[in-house]
């Protein structure tokens, strides 16, 4: 019988993409909170809600059945994320309290490995020239980078006997781009919209990314490696190489466009009336941009992949430079297929 490995957040894109490459090797069970419709293969599917303590329980009352008390690995991605409000009880419900509700269950199983997936944005952010490493301060003030803080605290503090991975990730994106801000940034400059130009922060500053494949590379070799890594370790998972946000501006417009875009700092103040505006707007999509989120326009996250090169013998294989061309060939070839892959709204005649 193969090794069991659990992967939260099953159906998801990073959760349905790990099943297909551990499923020659592994036997697989998936959680996820919608009714698991989305199977890629012999996997087993469960209907599990992470803020509800019954519903926990009872998956690892069908996996003892099932599978009996041993499990290889548990890959924890379903988390609560939301760009719309700074804050919510979700945060706590889902990620902190749903971590704590697995780690509860486990206790009654060998398990060889629990790996979270955490996120870059619980440092604080650095300048250009000086990357971020597993030691840097830790600074998080918006919902979701604080709840990754309290559940990476959590899990230190609860994991027992199980050894833990925490992975701190960069924003994933892939070939048709699956990226919310860049997808957004795309948006702004193929409609030629007026805010295209228009940035209130730092343009040289920007933040770190990971290609879906070079993510997908990493969480296998740690689940693989899982015998031979420290009975702690954290590690920072994203390419070493940041495009500011005036690289991008200038590199997706002659993608686009055949011409560089030149973009306008506007004040804060300014800013963020415009933002409040569109997001009272009675009619039309709800816009990326929220109020909250003009203070963090100054945020770089550079990053140092040391640790994961030696400890994983990973390094990313992509970058976001060398991908931005695929993600505007797939734009140009089917725009609105590409707008409904990426949730945006299509507006065209």
């Amino acid at each position: 019988m193969k090794d069991i490995v659990i992967v939260t957040g099953c159906c998801g894109r990073i959760g349905s993409q790990l099943i297909k490459r551990l499923a020659p090797e592994y036997s697989l069970i998936g959680f996820d909170l919608h009714r698991p419709d989305c199977k890629e293969g012999d996997e087993d599917r469960l209907h599990v809600d992470l803020s509800s303590d019954e519903s926990v329980e009872r998956a690892f009352e069908i996996i003892q059945k099932r599978y009996g008390k041993r499990i290889a690995s548990v890959v924890h991605l379903a988390a609560y994320y939301s760009f719309k409000d700074k804050f919510s009880p979700l945060y706590n419900q889902v990620t902190v309290q749903g971590t704590n509700r697995l780690l509860r269950a486990l206790q009654s199983f060998e398990v060889g490995q629990f790996l979270f997936s955490s996120t870059m944005l619980i440092h604080a952010p650095t300048r250009p020239g000086v990357p971020i490493t597993e030691d840097s301060p830790i600074c998080a003030t918006w919902g979701y980078p604080i709840s990754k803080v309290q559940t990476e605290q959590l899990i230190h503090e609860k994991h027992g006997s199980m050894p833990t991975v925490i992975m701190r990730i960069a924003g994933v994106y892939d070939d048709v781009c699956h990226s919310i801000p860049i997808s957004n940034q795309i948006q702004r400059i193929y409609e030629k919209k007026l805010e295209a130009r228009l940035f209130s922060g730092n343009v040289h500053h920007g933040a770190a990314f990971i290609h879906m494949d070079d993510l997908i590379d990493a969480l296998a070799l740690a689940v693989n490696k899982r015998k031979e890594l420290p009975h702690e370790l954290v590690l920072l998972i994203g390419e070493s190489k940041t495009l500011s946000y005036d690289q991008l501006q200038r590199s997706i417009a002659k993608l686009l466009y055949h011409q560089e875009f030149t973009t306008f700092r506007v004040p804060k103040l300014i800013a963020k009336l415009g933002a409040w505006v569109q997001c009272h707007m009675p009619f039309g999509p709800e816009p990326f941009i929220h109020p909250w989120m003009i203070d963090y326009a100054d945020d770089h996250y550079e990053l140092n992949i040391d640790r994961a090169k030696k400890v994983l013998g990973w390094s990313p294989k992509r970058s976001i430079a060398m991908t931005l061309p695929k993600m505007i060939e797939a734009l140009k070839k089917a725009p609105e297929e590409w707008y409904r892959a990426n949730g945006l709204v299509w507006s065209h005649s």
